[in-house]
């Protein structure tokens, strides 16, 4: 089991930045991968940004050069850093650990207005 304890988030202004942290405990020795996702009202979960061991970052196309993520393996912890925010932004951002399963956090609101 993993377990994972999302902060950050809120409200902001275009053009502003925020930034996410998601803290893995448990087995996080088996964690292949972690990742953020996000979901906005009416739409399909998908992937923001992907960290792993085997193959390094990948972002999605829409926030290549705003976000960026980073791990600190000495505190277990994944962070979403996010420049730039536009309000087609807003969703509630996921955080997410690949082991043999998959495990979520519980989601954290992020809303940029316009």
């Amino acid at each position: 089991q993993v377990q994972l304890v999302e902060s950050g988030g809120g409200l902001v202004q275009a053009g502003g930045s925020l930034g996410l942290s998601c803290a893995a405990s448990g087995r996080i020795f088996s964690i292949n991968a972690m990742g953020w996702y996000r979901q906005a009202p009416g739409k399909q979960r998908e992937l923001v940004a992907r960290v792993a061991r085997s193959d390094g970052t990948n972002y999605a196309d829409s926030v290549k050069g705003r976000f960026t993520i980073s791990m600190n393996n000495a505190k277990n912890t994944v962070y979403l850093q996010m420049n730039s925010l536009k309000p087609e932004d807003t969703a509630v951002y996921y955080c997410n650990a690949e082991t043999l399963y998959v495990y979520w956090g519980q989601g954290t609101q992020v809303t940029v207005s316009s």
